[in-house]
C-alpha cells in the first residue's frame, strides 16, 4: 500500500523543479554540439543586417543605477551551488559565435548583468540572481518587498546584498504579484511567517493566488514538467553551443527550498489603495494576462510604474510551450492600455518582474503602446485570417513579421514568446487543435503515420538520402521532418537519430527564440545520449500545506486507472476533523467525484483525519498503514476497499519520451 499511494507526482513544482534541475548536470558539459553549417552562418548574419544594432540604449539601462555587482555564487544548506553567475562568462565576448543568433547573443548579454541597483529614489532591484527579480521599496517605517524569486536561499543572498548597501530597515509588507512559482517561492527567505500571523508584516496577493499557484502545476504537473525541461535546457551545457539564456533571465537555480506563506491581504477591485510603511501604493488587478491572477503597482510619491510581467522587455507568450492554459491576448491589450492611460503621464520610471527598467516618461508611454498593439495585432490578424480559412500552421507562416514599426523595437522581438507559437495559440483559444480537415479529424499515431511515410519514400536508406539532401541546401525544417518520421518508425536506428539531431541542432542554432533554442537542442541532446535522468527531489512543504483537500481528491481522479476501477464502485466519506470539512468521494463506472462539504449515509468506508497526516502522506513523511497503526487515521467501515482503491491509481514515469516514441 505504501508504494502505491503516492498522491503527488515528483513533478509537482512544474516550472521549479524541471526548469532548474540542474543549471546543467555535469555530465552535459561534455555534450557539445556541431559546429553551426554554412547555411546557419549565412543565415545569421542576415540578422546584422535587418535589426538595429547600432541602438545601445538598452545596453545603458541595464547597467543604470548598479550599486554592487554580483559574480558569486548561492548554495543550500546541503552546500550544493544553486546558482552560479559565472557560468556564463562565456557572454562577455562581443561578437556572436557563429552558433547563436545575434539577436538572441544581445538579449543574453543583457540579461547576463546582476547584482543590486537604484531604480529610482528609495527604490531598488536585484537582478540576475534568479530568474526573477526582486524589488525592494523603501519607506520611513520599513520595506516592501515586490516578488522573493523562487527559492529561499536566493531571496535570503538577495536580501543580504542590499542590506550590504542600505539601511536595515524591517519588512513591513511583501507582494507576490502573480501566480507563478518564481515570484513567491522565496518568501521564508526575507520574512519569518510569525511575523506575519502577528500582522508586523502583510502580504499581498491578487485574488485567486492561492488556488492558481497551486493548481497549475498539479493537474499537468508531470507533462508540463517534463516539457519544462526543453523549455529551459535544463540538462543543457551553458555554453555557445548549448543553453544561453531563457529569454526572461539566465535560468531558474537549481535545488533550492521551495516555500509559501499564505497571502493576508487579496487585492479583489480593479483598484485599490494601501499604505505600506508609509508607501502609497495602487494595486491595478489583471486577471487573465500574463497569469490568472496578476496585478501591477503604481507608487504615485515616486512617479514609478511596476507591471509586474504584463510588459517585459520582449514578446511574451499566450501558450508556452511547457504547456498551460491558453492566455488572452485581447485581454492583455486591453489592460495595458488601461495602464498606459491611467499611469502613463504619471511614471518617470517603469520596472518589470524580469529583465531591466525602462526610463524617462515618452520611453515609458511608447513602450506600453507598443507591447498594446503587439498582443492586440496577435489576436486580431490571427482572427482576421482564420476567417479567411487558414489554418493555425498557414497563419504562423503568413505571421512572419510585426506591422510597421513594431518590427524594428528590441522590446517586442520574439525572445521568449514568437510570432508562429502565440498566432497558433490565438487559434487554439477560439478554434481548438482541429483544422477543420476531415483527413485531420482522426489521425494515426505519430508512430502509424511514420511506418506508412517511410514505407512509401522508399525505405529508411531512402529518407535518410532525402534528408541529407534538404540539410545541404539548408532546408533544416523538412529534414527535420523526414527525420521526425524516420526516428519513429525506426526507433532503432541510430544514424536516423543522429541525422535528424543535426538538423535540430542547426534550427538550434539559427533561432532568435531562447526558449526555441533550449527546445531544439535538447532534442539534439536526446536524440544522440537517450532521456537523462535526475534525482527530483525537491522541498515543497509549503505548496503541500496550502492544497485544498478538494484539490487533493481532484488529483486523485487524474491519477486513477479507469480500467482497473471498472467493476469496483464504492463511496468514502473524508472527513477532515481540524478543518471541519466532510467530502463524499464515489468511485463510479471507473471515475472519482467528489462533493464538497458533506457525507454520504451509503459510505463504504469513512476515513477520519487531520489535513497535517495528509500533508505528511503527501510529503512521503508517513504511509496510510503507519498512521492507520498510530491512530491519526481512523477508518470506519470496509477497510480493504480503501486499500483496494489505492491499488488503481497510477505513478506517472517523469521522463517520458519525446522525440523518440
Amino acid at each position: 500500500m505504501k508504494k502505491s499511494f503516492q498522491i503527488l507526482p515528483p513533478s509537482l513544482l512544474a516550472l521549479v523543479v524541471a526548469a532548474s534541475l540542474s543549471q546543467a548536470l555535469p555530465a552535459a558539459e561534455s555534450r557539445d554540439g556541431e559546429a553551426a553549417s554554412a547555411s546557419t552562418v549565412a543565415k545569421n548574419a542576415e540578422v546584422m543586417q535587418h535589426l538595429p544594432f547600432t541602438d545601445r540604449t538598452d545596453y545603458q539601462s541595464v547597467t543604470r543605477g548598479l550599486v554592487a555587482p554580483f559574480d558569486g555564487q548561492i548554495k543550500n544548506a546541503d552546500g550544493k551551488v544553486i546558482w552560479d553567475a559565472k557560468r556564463y562568462a562565456f557572454l562577455d565576448a562581443d561578437k556572436a559565435p557563429d552558433t547563436v543568433n545575434p539577436s538572441l547573443w544581445r538579449l543574453a548579454q543583457l540579461n547576463n548583468h546582476a547584482g543590486l541597483f537604484q531604480v529610482a529614489e528609495h527604490i531598488y532591484q536585484l537582478r540576475g540572481m534568479d530568474v526573477s527579480n526582486m524589488t525592494i521599496v523603501e519607506g520611513k517605517d520599513g520595506l516592501f518587498v515586490i516578488d522573493p524569486l523562487t527559492y529561499a536561499e536566493t531571496a535570503r543572498a538577495a536580501l543580504e546584498l542590499y542590506y550590504q548597501h542600505r539601511p536595515k530597515k524591517p519588512i513591513v509588507g511583501v507582494a507576490y504579484s502573480h501566480s507563478h512559482l518564481d515570484h513567491f517561492g522565496g518568501v521564508r527567505g526575507v520574512v519569518d511567517e510569525a511575523d506575519v500571523k502577528s500582522g508586523k508584516v502583510k502580504i499581498f496577493a491578487p485574488s485567486g493566488f492561492t488556488e492558481h499557484a497551486i493548481s497549475e502545476n498539479i493537474f499537468a504537473g508531470t507533462a508540463m514538467s517534463r516539457r519544462a525541461q526543453y523549455q529551459f535546457g535544463s540538462f543543457l551545457p551553458r555554453n555557445e553551443r548549448g543553453q544561453v539564456d531563457v529569454g526572461m533571465g539566465k535560468a531558474v537555480p537549481s535545488g533550492g527550498t521551495f516555500t509559501l506563506i499564505e497571502p493576508t491581504d487579496l487585492i479583489k477591485d480593479h483598484y485599490e489603495t494601501r499604505t505600506v510603511g508609509g508607501i502609497d501604493i495602487e494595486f491595478q488587478l489583471t486577471p487573465g494576462t500574463e497569469a490568472p491572477a496578476e496585478m501591477n503597482f503604481y507608487f504615485p510619491q515616486l512617479r514609478a510604474l511596476c507591471m509586474s510581467e504584463n510588459s517585459t522587455q520582449m514578446m511574451h507568450n499566450i501558450l508556452t510551450p511547457r504547456g498551460a492554459l491558453v492566455r488572452d491576448a485581447k485581454a492583455w491589450s486591453q489592460y495595458l492600455d488601461v495602464s498606459l492611460e491611467r499611469y502613463g503621464d504619471k511614471t518617470d520610471v517603469m520596472f518589470v518582474s524580469h529583465n531591466w527598467p525602462t526610463w524617462g516618461g515618452e520611453r515609458v508611454r511608447t513602450l506600453l503602446a507598443d507591447q498594446r498593439d503587439m498582443y492586440a495585432f496577435l489576436n486580431d490578424r490571427t482572427l482576421h485570417l482564420m476567417n479567411q480559412g487558414l489554418t493555425s500552421t498557414e497563419i504562423a507562416q503568413k505571421m512572419d513579421k510585426l506591422p510597421g514599426a513594431l518590427e524594428q523595437k528590441w522590446y517586442t522581438r520574439g525572445y521568449y514568446g514568437s510570432l508562429s507559437h502565440n498566432s497558433r495559440a490565438v487559434y487554439q483559444r477560439y478554434l481548438g487543435y482541429y483544422d477543420g480537415n476531415p483527413a485531420n479529424l482522426d489521425p494515426l499515431t505519430p508512430e502509424e503515420a511514420a511506418t506508412h511515410y517511410v514505407d512509401a519514400l522508399g525505405g529508411g536508406a531512402a529518407v535518410e538520402k532525402l534528408m541529407r539532401a534538404a540539410m545541404d541546401k539548408g532546408d533544416y525544417r523538412w529534414a527535420a521532418t523526414l527525420g521526425n518520421h524516420l526516428v519513429f518508425a525506426q526507433p532503432q536506428n541510430q544514424q536516423a537519430k543522429s541525422l535528424q539531431a543535426d538538423a535540430l541542432e542547426q534550427l538550434g542554432y539559427q533561432t532568435e527564440n531562447a526558449l526555441w533554442r533550449n527546445i531544439y537542442l535538447t532534442g539534439a541532446m536526446e536524440l544522440r545520449h537517450g532521456v537523462p535522468t535526475y534525482d527530483s527531489s525537491a522541498t515543497k512543504v509549503d505548496l503541500v500545506k496550502n492544497m485544498e483537500p478538494s484539490q487533493f481528491f481532484d488529483f486523485l481522479a487524474i491519477r486513477l486507472d479507469s480500467d482497473k476501477a471498472q467493476g469496483h464502485d464504492m463511496v468514502m466519506n473524508w472527513v477532515f476533523e481540524d478543518l471541519g470539512q466532510s467530502y463524499a468521494v464515489t468511485l463510479r463506472n471507473g471515475v472519482l467525484t467528489h462533493r464538497d462539504n458533506q457525507t454520504s449515509p451509503s459510505a463504504n468506508v469513512t476515513i477520519k483525519l487531520a489535513k497535517s497526516t495528509l500533508d505528511q502522506i503527501s510529503l512521503r513523511k508517513l504511509d496510510f498503514p503507519t498512521a492507520i497503526k498510530q491512530g491519526e487515521i481512523k477508518l470506519e467501515g470496509d477497510g480493504k476497499m480503501l486499500g483496494g482503491f489505492f491499488g488503481m491509481l497510477d505513478s506517472f514515469p517523469p521522463q517520458f519520451n519525446i522525440v523518440t516514441p
